[in-house]
């Protein structure tokens, strides 16, 4: 491979490449036999690796050669990004999937852009408002009235979001989402169940619309999100509405077909709304946790991306698949599949004003 000479060494590639492994300089050091502080010099663009180090560096972190040699990247700032559960979060997680949601920014998203039209950006600015005022200005926004919504994610990239996925094996990353360059993006933990993904998807889409003109990093901020997820997910008047006479663990769940949402999440909401007692408030969490929390009760599809299911569908008609992609974008194939649920599509359960492949153009 001609590398078109080291100088043309990008040290913001590196240190995005250490942190999504979740290497420290130090330990990136040991494995390619290269002292910490030359990392260091690596990383600074105080100097640049010899070709054999950058062979070295190409093998200890599994990344192609190519990566390190293509145009600087400009990092998402940590800052930048809302965190679910941030106490829970040690640094080198938040790194690995700020690291991610950076290929995804820079590179993937720009690759999809310039290739077809996407849905435009249709979000408004509800930071004035309360969680609940904020949830019902929204639903009345885009014409949602007190209905269920089918399928989550895709409302939301029918509106100009761009949700990729995470692949974090941990419970500590849920989800974050940013505004960069005027574009909304969301990235969901495809570990978590489908039913933490939904509501994950209104919470971070609270952080979107209520904190786009401030970084929200408090338990306040989280709890505002926490509320407008309820109210956006579960309105108040529909929900009154089908509430059931007697709120059992199963007659609860039984609701989930057609607001899916968690069973927890239902029974917090009745609770709320004065619909569940705190006596049988109290038995229905009992019960829940002895199901487990991973144990959901009559669990639903996964919800995943249409834009990126349209997307690669028809960039793989046309001949270009996954590894064409991450060899243009110099990246491994795991880092592609990492940010686009695992290519594992769920077809068929879309709502009907959802995104079609008639919304979805290729740029001629």
């Amino acid at each position: 491979m001609n590398l078109q000479g080291i100088e043309s060494f990008s040290s913001s590639r590196l240190v995005l490449a250490r942190e999504r492994v979740g290497f420290t300089q130090r330990r990136l050091s040991e494995s390619v036999g290269i002292s910490p502080r030359t990392i260091k010099a690596y990383e600074s663009g105080e100097t640049s690796p010899s070709r054999e180090s950058l062979s070295a560096i190409s093998r200890a972190l599994g990344y192609p050669e190519a990566f390190f040699v293509a145009p600087s990247i400009d990092a998402l700032p940590l800052e930048a990004a809302s965190f679910r559960a941030l106490s829970k979060a040690s640094a080198t997680l938040r790194n690995r999937a700020v690291a991610s949601g950076t290929f995804a920014v820079e590179l993937l998203y720009p690759y999809l852009a310039q290739r077809f039209d996407l849905p435009k950006v249709d979000l408004p600015d509800l930071r004035d408002e309360t969680p609940s005022a904020a949830a019902e200005a929204l639903r009345h926004y885009w014409g949602l009235g007190q209905r269920p919504i089918p399928h989550v994610v895709r409302l939301l990239e029918l509106h100009g979001v761009r949700v990729f996925s995470l692949s974090e094996d941990c419970d500590a990353i849920d989800a974050f989402s940013l505004w960069r360059d005027g574009v909304p993006f969301i990235f969901l933990n495809a570990r978590k169940t489908a039913e933490r993904g939904i509501f994950d998807a209104a919470h971070e889409l609270a952080h979107l619309t209520m904190h786009r003109h401030g970084v929200p990093q408090g338990h306040d901020a989280e709890k505002e999100a926490d509320r407008f997820a309820s109210n956006f997910l579960l309105p108040e008047a529909a929900i009154r509405a089908s509430a059931p006479k007697v709120t059992t663990v199963a007659n609860v769940a039984a609701m989930k077909r057609r607001w899916r949402a968690s069973t927890a999440a239902l029974g917090r909401r009745l609770y709320d709304l004065g619909l569940m007692s705190k006596y049988n408030y109290t038995r229905f969490n009992i019960e829940l946790s002895h199901r487990g929390r991973h144990n959901e009760p009559a669990p639903i599809p996964r919800e995943t991306s249409a834009i990126l299911e349209k997307t690669l569908s028809t960039l793989s008609e046309e001949g270009i698949d996954a590894r064409s992609i991450a060899r243009e974008l110099h990246l491994p194939l795991s880092e592609i599949r990492a940010l686009t649920f695992g290519f594992q599509m769920v077809t068929g359960s879309g709502m009907t004003s959802g995104v079609g492949r008639g919304d979805l153009r290729l740029v001629t």
